[in-house]
């Protein structure tokens, strides 16, 4: 047992007297120096992506507001154009051209000649569909089925 011990104990002072050598102390400083400089490194990186990111979508909200602020320009100057004005008065006031006649159709005629709009339920439940992943849609696809559901 004392044998054992003893060989430990030699090779723990083993390893500190070679641990007590110039140049071991200088490689585990190397060590450490190359390790810090590798974080650093992949922090400096991190950061850059993240920032980056952050360009991108700043970018593409400034492009989005310059098209808003081009299309509210647009909509300024068609609202200040003859043409708006004349459908404006014959849309709210009932006012015609010189040599035109205004027709009045009841609103139950013009209404009977018109389309019905899609169910706005049945629309969106096709959206929600067609989001859903391919195997989601072929498992919902298989429940329908064995269920004999429409």
């Amino acid at each position: 047992m004392e044998t054992k011990i003893s060989k430990y104990r030699e090779q723990i002072v083993e390893l500190v007297r070679r641990m007590q050598d110039v140049r071991a102390i200088g490689l585990v400083m190397f060590g450490i120096v190359v390790l810090l400089m590798t974080w650093s490194g992949i922090k400096v990186i991190g950061t850059n992506y993240t920032l980056q990111k952050q360009i991108a979508e700043m970018q593409q909200q400034n492009s989005v507001q310059s098209l808003s602020n081009t299309n509210m320009k647009l909509s300024n100057e068609y609202y200040q154009t003859d043409q708006y004005l004349e459908i404006m008065a014959r849309q709210n006031f009932g006012m015609a051209a010189p040599g035109e006649t205004v027709l009045a159709v009841p609103k139950t005629v013009a209404l009977s000649y018109t389309v019905d709009k899609p169910d706005a339920e049945a629309t969106a439940k096709k959206e929600t569909e067609a989001k859903q992943p391919a195997y989601q849609r072929n498992f919902q696809a298989w429940i329908n089925f064995l269920f004999h559901r429409q």
